[in-house]
């Protein structure tokens, strides 16, 4: 008796486990796959009781965003796969994956179950339309081009979730942590996922330098109603490096109004910054508090392991092969920077196209040897602006104009390159000490040099003499 009742549970286990093996099957091309790596690839059947299939699932934020957003699906592949009596319950059970905030183990699915019908779900909508700020958007930052590691997990899951469901998760989200960790990309990736999946929904992406000097025009210009439209009538409002209000009160007072319009009206908030809301000195404490309402969360410095995962993910985009024993080398000695990490690909990358060289230990130790080998030093856009002026033979007056003459623009585009591979800055503070540009000017001028590094040797070899000349290497 007990040997039967035994080997029915067995049978009940597997089926479940077939089951939901085929709804995934059907689900997984009709689901982003950020959503997918993070919400469904961590989940397992456990059990079936009855009319019930049981699913573990790591956490309660995966549960509430599989119930929330993608519950319609999973009954229809159900239906599909020929259990539509079946309902979903999803337990959270720390070993079906992560547990919140914490590292997690991989869910090894045997695929080897004999074949179940599949889900077919109608063709996919048609392109959304522009929402705004789409143009300040870099088309790099994804939430498939980022790397999930214990360091960021909890915000990353934050930012898909928000994603999904605006205003509905967390509202506001705030993400804080040092420069060059990620948090304008998880902002992007908010962004390109709304404009891909949910179309109706307009969008604005701003960085808090922006916004207070469209609020200064607005001033000047005696245009404060289109200023206050522009804000206000959006249903997602991400706001990047919001330490920069610090110490400004008329800007802090027009945001507050703002985010008490978005708020008030069930907009979805982002906000990101360098330090949590309370270390922000002279923040006013009612903007404070309300900061306080949605969920905070950090980013910190990425730990070998995920510094390894984010260098390998960068490199699959590029046309040279790098060597395991390369990628480790580099991940050792560039430990709390990802900017920095991505920086050294594309610098290695371009090398090896020009020279049709294999990538070694060695050669890292050549190419990024001004990386490798400085001590930490300040540097500044001034000292690079200097730099830039005195190699190719102009005026730092000139470099800063509005001049479109060709070698100069190539000298500027060099130099705002450099800035954002040398320093911490935001594309908007690179391109307010450029004269005032706008950050697009500087984002198209970071991704042409680093295009034409892999295809010029010319190029290369004024960009590796100017960052060598800043960093004061040999």
């Amino acid at each position: 008796m007990d040997g039967r009742c035994s080997w029915e549970a067995v049978t009940l286990v597997v089926k479940a486990e077939r089951l939901w093996e085929s709804c995934l099957a059907g689900v997984r091309g009709h689901v982003p796959e950020a959503t997918w790596s993070s919400c469904f690839q961590p989940t397992r059947a456990v059990a079936i009781d009855g009319s019930t299939l049981i699913v573990a699932v790591p956490s309660s934020l995966v549960r509430d965003r599989l119930e929330g957003r993608w519950i319609p699906q999973i009954r229809s592949a159900l239906s599909a796969a020929g259990a539509p009596e079946l309902y979903v319950d999803f337990q959270i059970r720390p070993c079906a994956g992560q547990v919140e905030g914490t590292a997690g183990t991989e869910v090894v699915v045997d695929d080897t179950t004999e074949d179940l019908p599949l889900l077919v779900l109608p063709e996919p909508a048609p392109p959304p339309r522009a929402t705004a700020g789409s143009a300040s958007l870099n088309s790099r930052y994804t939430f498939e081009a980022f790397v999930p590691a214990e360091s960021n997990r909890f915000a990353h899951a934050a930012a898909l979730s928000v994603a999904e469901r605006p205003a509905r998760s967390y509202n506001p989200l705030f993400i804080y942590g040092v420069a060059g960790l990620g948090k304008t990309h998880l902002l992007h990736a908010i962004a390109h996922y709304v404009h891909q999946n949910l179309p109706s929904h307009t969008v604005r992406y701003v960085s808090c330098e922006a916004f207070m000097n469209d609020f200064v025009d607005a001033i000047r210009t005696n245009t404060g109603l289109g200023f206050k439209r522009r804000y206000r009538e959006n249903d997602i409002l991400l706001i990047d490096d919001i330490q920069f209000m610090e110490g400004k009160e008329g800007l802090q007072e027009e945001f507050f109004h703002t985010f008490n319009s978005l708020h008030g009206t069930n907009r979805q908030i982002v906000i990101s910054s360098d330090r949590p809301p309370r270390a922000i000195a002279t923040l006013e404490d009612r903007l404070r508090s309300r900061f306080e309402w949605g969920l905070i969360t950090e980013i910190r410095p990425p730990d070998l392991e995920t510094r390894l995962a984010i260098l390998r993910k960068k490199s699959e985009r590029e046309p040279v092969d790098f060597p395991d024993e390369v990628l480790a080398f580099i991940a050792t000695h560039i430990k709390n920077n990802i900017r920095e990490l991505e920086g050294a690909i594309i610098r290695l990358s371009a090398w090896a196209s020009l020279t049709n060289v294999a990538l070694s230990t060695d050669v890292v130790s050549t190419v990024l040897g001004d990386v490798l080998g400085s001590r930490p030093r300040v540097i500044t856009t001034k000292r690079i602006i200097e730099a830039t002026a005195a190699m190719y033979g102009f005026d730092v007056e000139e470099l800063l104009s509005r001049s479109r003459r060709r070698p100069l623009v190539n000298a500027r585009q060099v130099a705002m390159y450099v800035c954002r591979d040398t320093t911490d800055l935001s594309y908007p503070a690179i391109a307010r000490a450029f004269g005032g540009r706008d950050h697009t000017t500087v984002i198209h001028a970071v991704e042409k040099i680093g295009a034409l590094m892999k295809e010029r040797r010319q190029i290369y070899d004024q960009v590796t003499e100017l960052t060598q000349t800043i960093r004061g290497a040999p």
